[in-house]
């Protein structure tokens, strides 16, 4: 198997690092293509307007001055276009992806490159709590799960145009209940905070900040299966149709 490893937090990242070893455990045909710098936040956006520059930093293992979809593009369009890898593999990212998260995110639109070029991919993220930021995340639950949670998806097919989202919850690896397979949430927007201070010469500048999360009922979505103390695994599509509306819209403009 051909593991294809990328991510948004950069080639130096320590949650890198970690999928890296979880990756040689399950092949050893591993490559590694990622962004130069960290790149979080990045969506799925595409450098259009700047040339890419690739840097080779060890045996399958190539830094790109761009975006995660760069990434990715540049594997499987350059540096692996001989042989392309079976399954990509993004992550494992400093700080989860639930909910909306997925619309913002580097990590799991590493993986949405992946499942558009028809190849199977998995984002992996690891919550964290306020008191553990920076380099001192503690990835011990990824540790420990993320051979267990890959294993069964690794040998499961996916369907043409998906992908799954993985997040571990910010715990040690004793204290994680499980696995929980759910689907997506989705926060209250209002949520989000802007932060103005001043800089030394008394200019404003603006720091974006999250508020505190307002979870759904049922305990049906990422956002409960994280907070409960599981391994929440969501299966993503890429078609984003509202089928539903389909039948009004086309009323609609049934005179046009």
């Amino acid at each position: 198997m051909r593991i294809l490893l990328t991510n948004d937090d950069g080639i130096a990242a320590k949650g890198l690092s970690l999928l890296e070893d979880v990756a040689r455990t399950l092949s050893d045909d591993v490559w590694v293509v990622a962004p130069a710098d960290e790149q979080s936040g990045a969506g799925h956006s595409l450098t259009l307007s700047r040339p890419l520059r690739v840097r080779k930093a060890g045996d399958r293992r190539f830094a790109v001055t761009g975006t995660p979809t760069d990434a990715v593009m540049m594997a499987l369009g350059k540096l692996m276009k001989d042989g392309p890898p079976d399954i990509i593999l993004s992550g494992i990212n400093r700080g989860a992806n639930l909910a909306e998260d997925v619309t913002y995110s580097g990590t799991v639109s590493a993986a949405m490159e992946g499942a558009l070029a028809g190849i199977p991919a998995i984002a992996l993220s690891q919550d964290y709590s306020r008191q553990g930021m920076g380099e001192t995340v503690p990835f011990d639950a990824a540790r420990s799960w993320a051979a267990r949670v890959l294993a069964p998806l690794l040998a499961a097919p996916m369907a043409p145009g998906t992908l799954v989202n993985v997040n571990f919850p910010a715990l040690p690896s004793d204290e994680v209940k499980g696995v929980r397979v759910c689907r997506q949430g989705m926060r209250d927007y209002g949520r989000a905070e802007l932060i103005e201070r001043r800089d030394p010469r008394g200019f404003p500048y603006y720091w974006f900040s999250l508020g505190p999360a307002v979870q759904t009922a049922g305990h049906q979505t990422d956002l409960e299966a994280i907070g409960d103390g599981f391994v929440s695994v969501t299966p993503l599509h890429l078609d984003l149709t509202h089928d539903p509306s389909l039948a009004e819209l086309r009323s609609r403009f049934s005179g046009a």
